[in-house]
């Protein structure tokens, strides 16, 4: 398994980028095609925007550096569905929190 940013295929990275600008709030409808992310056309991305919080990219988006464990679980996740979709997929300080997954 990758253990850092530039080791992932640009997808993942794509996705990671995707997450970390976010910081807080959710991906619906990602599309998985052979384990991979697919970013185009773009899934329904929602911000959640917190009164008095940071609201910007993380601090982190766009640098590269080691994989942290929930990212890790998220690749294995895309391996193991190949081909499927994420219904949701929750993001909290830049890293997945939660996926939501057809029955």
């Amino acid at each position: 398994m990758s253990t850092t940013t530039s080791s992932l295929s640009p997808p993942r990275q794509q996705l990671v980028a995707l997450l970390q600008r976010l910081n807080f709030g959710r991906v619906e409808g990602l599309l998985v095609r052979a384990g991979e992310p697919v970013l185009d056309p773009m899934p329904v991305v929602t911000r959640e925007h917190k009164f008095g919080g940071d609201n910007g990219p993380r601090p982190e988006a766009g640098r590269g550096g080691a994989l942290k464990a929930q990212q890790l679980d998220l690749m294995a996740l895309l391996d193991a569905l190949g081909d499927g979709t994420i219904a949701v997929l929750s993001v909290k300080h830049g890293l997945p929190f939660h996926a939501e997954l057809p029955a």
